[in-house]
């Protein structure tokens, strides 16, 4: 009978500051990192089969450049248009992959939350208008969600 060798398990061959993969499901609308001082954005370039060029129109003057393979590295990772008006700019299922400068987006995003507020303000205008004595609107809304457990 032979004996077998004991052998250490600091000897295995696996790296011990290897992590584990972790599985997600794949998604149709993952992009490149965009270049430095850019934002990406998926835009609506077709709606059930019809071109949506208004969407895109606006979007061009807002901006937005569409990103063509030959601006990104590892262009076969991604999907590019081989036909129509927008062959060779990267996209998919109906949209395409467009870039604007990071100041651009931030003064969008500036301008489309001071819209949302001006909007906010003429309903809350509206409401306090339109009051009722008998039955004042109380503007000042508070929520609280508990889940069993007690208040505080």
């Amino acid at each position: 009978m032979e004996k077998k060798e004991n052998t250490s398990r600091a000897n295995d061959t696996r790296s011990k500051s290897e992590r584990p993969k972790v599985w997600v499901p794949p998604s149709s609308l993952d992009a490149p990192p965009a270049p430095d001082g850019f934002r990406y954005r998926w835009i609506r370039a077709e709606v059930v089969g019809y071109q949506d060029t208004k969407n895109i129109t606006s979007r061009l003057r807002e901006g937005y450049e569409l990103v063509r393979a030959e601006e990104v590295e590892n262009a076969s990772d991604y999907p590019v248009l081989d036909e129509g008006k927008y062959k060779g700019v990267i996209g998919v299922g109906g949209l395409l992959l467009a870039k604007v400068p990071v100041e651009i987006a931030q003064q969008r995003q500036d301008y489309m939350t001071q819209r949302h507020e001006d909007r906010n303000d003429a309903v809350e205008n509206d409401l306090m208008k339109e009051q009722d004595n008998r039955m004042p609107i109380n503007v000042e809304r508070q929520s609280r969600v508990t889940f069993g457990g007690t208040k505080k």
